[in-house]
């Protein structure tokens, strides 16, 4: 659909243009799903994917996720499904049990994405937008989390891909005005017990105020500059990892690889990367650099680190019962 005197309107434009870009290394007739939750984000995502991907140049799926948290989930995720089936892309809905592990906002996260590492899919195109990217650095600044935490979501990681990290949310809404989609309205997202939800509303507003405007553009510029930087240590400390981990090999390294060596040990081992905060990384440096007989550290997704002898070790952590 096209604006007003058949021009194409910008938004559109943009978002096919990102979604080009994001797909131009697959081959014609790859397989690729679309996460929709039935938002201005997904749906323009979804209205982009179907136009590019036209004329078999991809194989679409959309899956909408049903977390079931909210009444009448069911029938939001059914328009959502909906909406995209008109755009001509097969959508299926997939209803999951949300645990509490972590809150409520994590655990949502971990059961959306088993759905979509499930798929037998060559890529997972995921709606993020710039601004969804300058509240995650943000929330990563105040966690006190690191340069990693500060580098914010990947264009690329594995299969999953973001082609809208550089759109404003104020374009994806734009495209479902122009293509006559009717997006979905979270409540959740206006729910101040949420932290990302007083970012948004209330932080991030202020520092526009305050410093001039261009605060988010600023913010996704850091996530890309700190993306650049921890990308280099990681691939560094991973070629230093030492196997077995050997206490010795590790102290000699330099804190900055040591760190992100120790990280990549806990989570190779079981520990859950979204909830590794710098204080369980300093505690299992400190086993490394300042052993005094300290017990187990334990780490998230029931994983704990000891030290024996000159070694660290992984081990699962009992759950009581």
């Amino acid at each position: 659909m096209t604006a007003a005197r058949g021009r194409l309107d910008p938004a559109v434009a943009d978002a096919r243009l990102a979604v080009t870009g994001a797909i131009a290394d697959l081959d014609p007739g790859a397989r690729v799903a679309l996460a929709v939750s039935g938002g201005a984000d997904s749906l323009a995502l979804a209205a982009a994917a179907a136009f590019v991907g036209r004329d078999g140049r991809l194989a679409l799926e959309a899956v909408v996720v049903d977390h079931g948290l909210q009444d009448g989930s069911a029938e939001v995720a059914r328009r959502a499904a909906e909406q995209v089936g008109s755009l001509g892309v097969p959508a299926t809905v997939v209803r999951v049990d949300v645990g509490t592990d972590g809150g409520t906002e994590a655990a949502a996260r971990r059961a959306r994405y088993a759905v979509l590492d499930a798929l037998d899919v060559e890529a997972v195109l995921l709606g993020h937008t710039l601004d969804d990217q300058a509240e995650t650095v943000l929330l990563g600044l105040g966690r006190g989390s690191g340069p990693r935490s500060l580098a914010g979501m990947a264009p690329v990681a594995g299969r999953h891909r973001r082609p809208f990290l550089g759109l404003r949310r104020a374009t994806t809404e734009q495209v479902c005005r122009a293509l006559g989609l009717d997006p979905w309205h979270d409540p959740h997202n206006d729910d101040p017990r949420f932290r990302r939800v007083r970012v948004r509303h209330e932080v991030l507003p202020l520092l526009e105020d305050v410093l001039g405007g261009g605060v988010a553009e600023a913010l996704a510029r850091t996530a890309s500059l700190s993306r650049a930087d921890a990308d280099l240590l990681d691939a560094l400390a991973a070629e230093r990892l030492p196997d077995p981990l050997d206490v010795l090999a590790l102290a000699a390294e330099p804190a900055a690889l040591r760190s992100r060596a120790l990280r990549q040990a806990a989570v190779g081992a079981g520990a859950d990367a979204g909830r590794m905060s710098a204080g369980h990384v300093a505690a299992l440096d400190a086993l490394v650099t300042a052993w005094r007989g300290q017990a187990r550290v334990e780490l998230p997704g029931q994983v704990a680190a000891v030290r024996e002898g000159t070694r660290l070790r992984f081990v699962p952590t009992p759950v009581a019962r």
